[in-house]
């Protein structure tokens, strides 16, 4: 990455709010933290104890830059029982995190001025990694009564010469909404027509409350899939995700994986493999939880003032419209941090479409919520 392109990446806003947040509370102050996407789970027994396990047999040490091949068959098989599909092993890579994956991804696909597709809002670090790829991020906008989600109309009407992925979140984040099935199949027959990659951030799968979410794989074998563990399985701080691409892609990003990291961590990846085998009914559990808040949650804020039209039906956040009281989304979630000891991320750190907005998340107990929309209430009226 050029000195130049290092500098022309931008704060992580939510994390900024976050670390501010850190330092209040090291002053002794009690935050109410709504602003990451942080589950406030424990992991699961069944994958601390397979940690344990690695480690007193010794697995401490590297291991082949793709990943064990335990967890990339085990990966597979996790295909195969959510959505049928044969996916092999030979096209799984193990990365740490999903944001390394997605870093690695763009940088074997893109060449200098190639453009990407993506939505506006939507999350935060994804231009960040396409611009440190020499690509250029394409955003369109995608309105709250669409759903926050890209259509196929609107990719082919940006669709040029330069274009050469388009990017789709499915739950996504900031605003926790679904792709219907039809649109992800139309822009895959898109991609394959116009001959371009199709890239599927899937990192909120098995956290879904409203019917089924399709992956991207069902409708295109070539499509390029990046999930991980952090999320359903309550395992952000382990930094273990997936990447499943085109068989060509394979050789290269095995490159770029032993250049840059070296491997996932070994003992996070035999964790995995319990996480995979073992936790289905954790993430259930959790599932659920998750739902109850998100209820809870949304006729919270309607009942606030903020506006909520397009109900979440997956992940753990809430793109609330906050316009009736700012339209400057990072002074506002200032504001609730100093005055109310509440950290929100602002909307504006998911694109310009996005201010105006708060983002909540959820991922805090019912507890936690409720008194932080309390405190909220209280600072509103005296505002």
């Amino acid at each position: 990455m050029s000195r130049s392109v290092s500098r022309s990446i931008k704060p992580f806003l939510a994390m900024q709010i976050l670390e501010k947040a850190l330092e209040m509370e090291r002053s002794g102050r009690r935050i109410i933290k709504l602003s990451v996407g942080q589950p406030d789970f424990p992991t699961p027994e069944c994958v601390l104890e397979a940690a344990r396990k690695a480690m007193r047999d010794g697995h401490t040490g590297y291991t082949h830059s793709l990943g064990i091949w335990e967890l990339r068959e085990a990966v597979a098989e996790y295909y195969q029982l959510e959505y049928g599909l044969g996916v092999s092993p030979e096209r799984i890579v193990i990365s740490g995190g999903s944001s390394p994956a997605m870093l690695m991804l763009f940088m074997a696909m893109l060449e200098a001025g190639d453009e990407v597709i993506m939505g506006n809002p939507a999350y935060a670090c994804y231009e960040s990694f396409i611009r440190n790829a020499g690509g250029t991020p394409l955003a369109v906008p995608v309105r709250e009564e669409r759903r926050f989600q890209l259509r196929p109309e609107e990719v082919r009407a940006v669709m040029g010469a330069k274009t050469r992925a388009v990017l789709l979140n499915s739950p996504s984040n900031p605003a926790g909404t679904v792709m219907p099935g039809e649109d992800m199949r139309a822009l895959a027959e898109l991609c394959a027509g116009a001959d371009l990659s199709l890239v599927s951030d899937e990192i909120y799968h098995g956290l879904h409350y409203e019917g089924r979410v399709a992956s991207v794989l069902e409708f295109s074998d070539q499509a390029c899939v990046v999930d991980g563990f952090s999320k359903r399985y309550a395992m952000t701080g382990w930094r273990l995700g997936w990447m499943v691409v085109p068989p060509e892609l394979v050789p290269l990003l095995n490159t770029l994986q032993q250049n840059f990291f070296i491997c996932a961590g070994s003992v996070a990846q035999w964790a995995g493999l319990a996480a995979l085998k073992e936790a289905g009914p954790d993430v259930r559990r959790m599932a659920a939880e998750y739902d109850r808040r998100r209820l809870i949650c949304i006729e919270l804020l309607r009942a606030l003032g903020f506006g909520v039209k397009s109900s979440p039906a997956g992940a753990f956040y809430i793109m609330a419209d906050a316009r009736e009281f700012s339209h400057d989304s990072l002074a506002f979630a200032h504001e609730l941090l100093e005055h109310a000891g509440v950290a929100v991320a602002p909307g504006v750190d998911f694109g310009s479409e996005g201010e105006g907005y708060l983002r909540f998340s959820y991922a805090s107990s019912v507890e936690n919520i409720q008194e932080a929309m309390q405190r909220i209430k209280a600072y509103l009226e005296v505002r």
